[in-house]
C-alpha cells in the first residue's frame, strides 16, 4: 500500500538532444566517510565490482576497507566471496529498532496531516486478530472519535486492519478470516467471505483501505499501510471522519495526502523501498 500512486508524464527530449552519461559517483574525502560509504554500498550490493562502482573509490582502497570491515565484524562473506551483514551490525540494529518509538517518529508527520485534511488521524498495528490504536490525533473540530490508544478494534471492519491484512498472501488472509471470523459490528461490517476477498483484492489495486461505517455506525475512514526497514507492513495510517461531514469522493481526494505522509513515515522507520506505490501489496497468489 504509497505515495507517488500516480508517477508524473516528462516531457521527451528532442531527437536532436544527447543524453549525457551519468557522472561516476564522487568519491568521500574523510576515512570516517569512506569507510561508511563501503559499508552501506556493501550491504546493497554483495559483489566486490559492484561496491567499488557504487563508490567510486580505488580498488585497492575499497579492498582494504572491506576487509577491515569483515575484521570487525560488521561485515562477513560466504563460501561464494560476497559480501553479508555481519553479527557486529546486526546487533547494532537489533539495539536500535527495540528502542523504535513509532509515536515520536510519525508525530511530525502526523501533525501535518491533521493540518492538512482536518480530519482525526490513527495509527494502528496488528495484535493477534485485532488491531490496536496506538496513536490518534485531532483535528480542531468540536467533536472527537470514540477511539482510544490501545483501544482493539476488528481487523475486517477497520481500514488500519484491511491494509495490513493485504499486505498478506490470499492463504494468510483466509487463515486469519477464519480463526477471527467476520462479525457483524454494524450493518455496514463485511460479513460475506468472498465478499471481504474483494475487499482485500481492491485494497491491493488502489493502495489505500476504506471503513465505510463498517466499525461505528456513521464513522468513516481511509487508510494507507506503513512499511518498516524490512519492506513488511507493521502499522497503518488512517484519517476518519462523519460520514455526514464527507461525501465518498471527498475522503478518497484525502488519499493524496495521506499517502505522501504515509511514505514520510515509512522512510523514516527506514523503509528504502524504491517507490511506495499499490503494486507493493498486489502479486499475492
Amino acid at each position: 500500500m504509497t505515495a507517488d500512486l500516480a508517477g508524473e508524464r516528462m516531457p521527451s527530449a528532442p531527437a536532436a538532444v544527447r543524453v549525457a552519461t551519468p557522472a561516476a559517483p564522487a568519491a568521500p574525502a574523510g576515512a570516517a566517510e569512506r569507510t561508511l560509504t563501503v559499508l552501506e554500498a556493501a550491504l546493497e550490493h554483495p559483489r566486490f565490482s559492484d561496491v567499488v562502482a557504487a563508490t567510486g573509490l580505488p580498488k585497492a582502497t575499497v579492498h582494504r576497507l572491506l576487509a577491515t570491515l569483515v575484521t570487525q565484524r560488521f561485515l562477513a562473506t560466504d563460501p561464494a566471496g560476497s559480501y553479508l551483514p555481519g553479527p557486529a551490525i546486526l546487533a547494532i540494529a537489533g539495539r536500535a529498532l527495540a528502542g523504535v518509538d513509532i509515536s515520536a517518529i510519525a508525530q511530525p508527520f502526523v501533525d501535518d496531516l491533521v493540518a492538512t485534511v482536518d480530519c482525526t488521524v490513527h495509527i494502528g498495528y496488528l495484535a493477534g486478530d485485532s488491531i490496536v490504536y496506538v496513536m490518534r490525533s485531532d483535528s480542531r473540530k468540536p467533536y472527537t472519535m470514540p477511539s482510544r490508544v490501545g483501544h482493539a478494534a476488528p481487523l475486517h471492519t477497520t481500514g488500519i486492519g484491511k491494509v495490513i491484512l493485504a499486505s498478506y498472501p490470499d492463504d494468510t488472509v483466509d487463515r486469519i478470516i477464519a480463526s477471527a471470523g467476520l462479525a457483524r459490528i454494524t450493518d455496514a461490517s463485511i460479513t460475506d467471505p468472498d465478499a471481504f476477498r474483494r475487499e482485500i483484492a481492491g485494497v491491493r489495486s488502489r493502495g489505500t483501505a476504506r471503513d465505510r461505517g463498517e466499525n461505528v455506525p456513521g464513522i468513516a475512514c481511509i487508510a494507507a499501510p506503513l512499511f518498516d526497514h524490512t519492506g513488511t507492513v507493521r502499522y497503518g495510517l488512517s484519517v476518519s471522519t462523519l460520514s455526514i461531514e464527507h461525501s465518498d469522493e471527498q475522503i478518497e481526494a484525502m488519499s493524496g495526502p495521506l499517502l505522501k505522509a504515509a511514505a514520510a513515515i515509512s522512510q523514516a522507520l527506514g523503509y528504502q523501498g524504491s517507490a511506495f506505490a499499490t503494486t507493493t501489496l498486489g502479486n499475492h497468489s
